[in-house]
């Protein structure tokens, strides 16, 4: 949806006209007509407040709503980026066996040993990756036909190359070396969703059977428990709710420990908590951090 909504006319900007697309459909506040004297300065307004902003206000108030109650659902399981943070997670730990090139030893899956011939295929996956994000956000600002018939016939402005230029350049630096770390500290839209998460105590949570923390001492995964292995955040899921902040909610650490605690005869101690089950997880959490503190 990303890479084709410029290009199906379902949500766009357009600089060369001004223009705003909208599901197929040209998206006006109504400020041409009041200049051309068709509507008067009271229904311009009133196009304003209808078609502005109570639509920017009700996704505000949508967005935020289902984070509060699920967390950053929205970046586990519809962000383009994140999906490209997965796809070249994979293809990394098939190259030196780690999730990310910052990580200090490796972390090999059962059943696969890493071979650096991928590394070719990590680097260029970074590139393509790169610059096919760039040319989609150019095709938001202007026609796609236009972008797309420049770039095929050499004809692309001075503007337009340097566009591409920076933004495939950064898109492929942030690809091989940031991703994950641009998902924890950089994206405001995870951040405002991680704030309303927080701020709800009874919001979903990966919750850690604490009483069955010698279970994970023999966890099948090498160097560490399954969990920590497969989370794609780097982020350890056995930790309290604060320290998980931004947990993007994808469930790969809980389908890990399940996975390895099954193949042990064993339930998983990870599972998902919501309502009240994950306020008393919160409190449980709280009462032992306050506990180790003493």
């Amino acid at each position: 949806m990303f890479l084709l909504a410029p290009a199906l006319n379902l949500f766009r900007f357009d600089l060369t006209e001004p223009q705003l697309w909208f599901l197929g459909q040209r998206w006006s506040l109504g400020i041409d007509a009041l200049v051309s004297g068709r509507i008067d300065a009271n229904t311009a307004a009133w196009q304003l407040v209808w078609r502005a902003f109570v639509p920017v206000l009700l996704l505000v108030v949508v967005f935020l709503g289902v984070a509060y109650r699920y967390g950053r659902l929205y970046c586990g399981w519809l962000c383009p980026h994140f999906s490209m943070v997965e796809m070249l997670n994979n293809l990394l730990m098939r190259a030196c066996g780690k999730l990310s090139l910052w990580d200090k030893s490796q972390t090999p899956r059962a059943g696969q040993t890493p071979n650096a011939r991928w590394w070719p295929v990590f680097g260029l996956s970074c590139a393509l990756m790169g610059f096919t994000w760039a040319i989609t956000l150019l095709s938001y600002l202007l026609p796609p036909t236009m972008v797309w018939h420049n770039l095929l016939h050499g004809t692309l402005s001075p503007n337009q190359v340097r566009f591409l230029v920076v933004a495939s350049t950064l898109f492929t630096l942030e690809f091989a070396f940031a991703r994950h770390l641009f998902c924890r500290f950089g994206c405001a839209v995870g951040l405002f969703q991680s704030l309303a998460w927080m701020a709800n105590p009874k919001g979903m949570v990966v919750a850690f059977a604490r009483e069955r923390a010698r279970d994970c001492k023999t966890c099948d995964q090498p160097r560490g428990s399954a969990c920590d292995n497969a989370c794609p955040m780097r982020l350890n899921p056995r930790n309290i709710k604060r320290m998980m902040f931004s947990c993007v909610q994808c469930g790969q650490c809980i389908s890990a420990c399940d996975a390895s605690q099954s193949a042990q005869q064993r339930t998983p101690t990870l599972q998902w908590h919501i309502g009240v089950e994950a306020l008393h997880e919160t409190l449980r959490q709280r009462k032992n951090h306050m506990a180790e503190q003493d």
